[in-house]
């Protein structure tokens, strides 16, 4: 049996012989011969999509791509409406719980397979359209070279640029935490130009996290110029520079009253409401120091200048996160 490869081209039969052995397979007909989206079986929340451009329902023609940054625009069936079960689904799909693989190809055609980009975590939907409904996910783990895009003759749209607050090199300006508005959707104007979802390839990417925590140093210095603990500044310490990733927090700063103040940064390419990720010993520091602790979210952040947004989450602010657990350690 074929093995689950990313970039790797697979017809329709093979793919239903990962997901769902032992079960019939007709060429050309039925569920996995025909359909574009198919659950898992013994598998809910679990689903597959078969992308082909170009296709057409009656007089409608689906309007699906890629972005250079890995979000895929994508369309539900003409007849699907908002309130729909399968459409609610992917509304509130999570990629922590489920999994969504997406099979693509670029053109239609016997024999023309279709090649494996990998995982989808939703990203947002239109809410003002429907008939059918537009949703984008951000494919994970986003890595598609030229070679292979060639190979499989996929032209990627153009990623919407970033708006920085601040002019190259201003450092960080302080904004103030979005609001919740997970699974709502968004108006057509910013649907189409919504941002990508860089938090799995961020956390993953010390430089990126090391430039955001020395925009943050300077941001510190200056913020505490300009209060009572000014004496301060220079006792502002870099300890994850220092230390390493263990101390719970990453840089040592002060409030107004010269009370130590813990930061935890956490950077990231996308906007504001893009993911981040806590470890246990970083959210064990917070509860035992929770008036003394604060995550800096630094967002929207350009590593060549230093320049980017941040805003500030401390007490309940941080309480009242939606933690989701990625992995538990086992023992017997």
């Amino acid at each position: 049996m074929k093995q689950l490869s990313l970039y790797a081209d697979y017809d329709r039969r093979e793919v239903h012989d990962i997901f769902a052995p032992g079960t019939p397979f007709t060429e050309r007909a039925g569920t996995w011969g025909n359909h574009g989206v198919i659950r898992v079986p013994g598998r809910p929340g679990d689903w597959v999509f078969f992308v082909t451009y170009g296709q057409t329902a009656g007089t409608h023609t689906f309007d699906e791509g890629v972005s250079s940054d890995g979000v895929l625009t994508w369309q539900s069936q003409p007849s699907q409406e908002l309130d729909e079960k399968r459409i609610k689904e992917w509304i509130k799909h999570d990629e922590l719980k489920h999994s969504i693989y997406l099979f693509l190809r670029t053109k239609e055609g016997a024999g023309v397979p279709y090649t494996y980009l990998g995982m989808l975590k939703y990203l947002s939907h239109d809410k003002d359209r429907q008939k059918p409904v537009h949703f984008q996910w951000q494919i994970l783990d986003w890595q598609m070279d030229k070679s292979t895009r060639e190979r499989i003759g996929l032209e990627l749209k153009q990623s919407p640029e970033f708006s920085f607050a601040t002019s190259p090199g201003e450092g960080l300006t302080e904004v103030d935490p979005p609001a919740n508005r997970e699974g709502t959707g968004e108006a057509t104007r910013t649907f189409r130009a919504r941002k990508a979802d860089f938090s799995a390839a961020d956390a993953r990417n010390k430089a990126l996290g090391f430039g955001g925590e020395r925009s943050v140093m300077v941001f510190e210095r200056s913020r505490l110029l300009n209060t009572e603990a000014a004496h301060k500044v220079d006792e502002i310490r870099h300890v994850a520079e220092i230390e390493g990733d263990g101390a719970g927090y990453d840089i040592l700063s002060f409030d107004p009253d010269g009370t130590e103040l813990y930061i935890e940064v956490k950077t990231t390419r996308g906007n504001a409401q893009s993911d981040f990720f806590l470890s246990a010993n970083e959210l064990a520091f917070f509860q035992a120091h929770q008036a003394q602790f604060a995550i800096y979210r630094v967002c929207e952040f350009d590593p060549a200048t230093g320049s980017g947004k941040v805003f500030i989450l401390r007490g309940e602010d941080i309480s009242n996160l939606s933690l989701e657990p990625l992995s538990y350690r086992a023992r017997r």
